[in-house]
């Protein structure tokens, strides 16, 4: 399984995980089975509104899942539509978020969890 997390750097494991998934400086990609790490830049990091394009950022990696600190309703969507669930997560490091994903712990983000705007409040909007 391939999972998406933005970033706000490219220090792997010990990187941050970004509070907005389309504004994130990077996409930090992790394959469960084989144990790899892959940063990327977001080249669309700079969006309108609801301008956000999440599965052309990410879409050669094919990635299953996304977790994130918050995201927004296209944008969470767009993802579902292309077969992609989205969690949420608390400020974790990349490790941290894995850690609880790979044990279950995180709740999936839904349209109706999802913020509505640029300016939410963190967790579930």
């Amino acid at each position: 399984m391939r999972v998406c997390l933005p970033t706000t750097g490219d220090r792997g494991m010990k990187e941050t995980v970004y509070n907005h998934f389309g504004s994130a400086g990077f996409f930090t990609i992790y394959d469960t089975e084989l144990e790899t790490l892959s940063v990327l830049k977001n080249g669309n990091e700079h969006h309108q509104h609801g301008q956000c394009n999440p599965l052309a950022q990410i879409a050669q990696y094919n990635v299953d899942a996304v977790l994130t600190n918050g995201m927004g309703k296209r944008a969470v969507q767009k993802l579902n539509d292309g077969g992609v669930k989205v969690f949420l997560v608390e400020g974790e490091t990349v490790e941290e978020a894995l850690q609880k994903f790979q044990s279950e712990e995180l709740s999936e983000l839904t349209m109706d969890s999802a913020c509505g705007g640029h300016s939410h409040a963190h967790g579930i909007h």
